[in-house]
């Protein structure tokens, strides 16, 4: 069953069009990468789908439901969270209590009975390096994402949007991620991740779909997708021959 179905989405800016008559969808389950060069429109193609930046035009179906253009907080009590791709941090907050706000406000009301003991779940759940009680604004970057990705999850999401949450990770870092990703799949969350990191992409994502210039130009299972030729040349800068 399909999750996520986008119709021909299409944002401009002006006279740019940043994103360009996108259909794809994402299956129930299914860890799908997007993926494309720098500037291909991915991250504005998920902010139209998340109704950060509602699409000009072209329709989204969410979770069975018309959501073309609805607020993101509300999207989020629907059941779409994400992280970013420059954490936005409360910079005077602890990291628990960062993660209180995405689990009060992010859920519908009653819903979460005791948000301490989530946000504390959460934080496990991503592993958390430091003391809860450590402010925002004195973590680095990498120990951001943990805590966007925390908040994003405290929200209790059916589709998660992760947007390259591996740069800047060490090798270690990385394979500790990818256990993550697989963790929140096993959880029953399915995901739509933009990502340049192909060791990631190969490893965790059943389907692939590509974008350049703002235009899909191929959509399939991980392995279709990767040796396509096309993408080959959009995106690795070889003819693929």
């Amino acid at each position: 069953m399909n999750i996520l179905e986008t119709h021909n989405l299409t944002k401009r800016f002006g006279g740019l069009v940043a994103v360009n008559n996108v259909s794809m969808h994402v299956q129930e389950g299914d860890v799908v990468g997007l993926i494309g060069p720098n500037g291909a429109g991915k991250t504005t193609l998920i902010n139209a789908i998340s109704g950060l930046n509602p699409p000009t035009s072209g329709k989204v179906i969410m979770f069975g439901r018309d959501t073309t253009g609805k607020a993101p907080e509300k999207m989020c009590r629907l059941g779409l969270s994400r992280t970013f791709q420059i954490p936005r941090p409360f910079p005077k907050m602890s990291a628990l209590e960062s993660v209180m706000t995405a689990a009060i406000f992010g859920n519908r009301p009653g819903k979460v009975q005791d948000p301490v003991a989530l946000s504390r779940e959460m934080l496990a759940f991503v592993e958390f390096p430091l003391p809860e009680s450590t402010i925002s604004e004195q973590l680095n970057t990498v120990q951001l994402k943990r805590l966007d990705l925390a908040r994003a999850l405290a929200s209790h999401p059916k589709l998660l949007f992760l947007d390259e949450l591996a740069s800047g990770l060490s090798e270690g870092e990385l394979n500790d991620l990818m256990k993550i990703i697989r963790k929140i799949s096993r959880k029953g969350i399915s995901i739509l991740m933009i990502e340049h990191i192909m060791q990631l992409i190969m490893q965790v994502c059943n389907r692939l779909v590509c974008i350049q210039f703002g235009t899909k130009i191929a959509e399939g299972t991980t392995e279709e997708v990767a040796n396509d030729p096309v993408v080959a040349k959009a995106y690795l800068g070889s003819s693929g021959e």
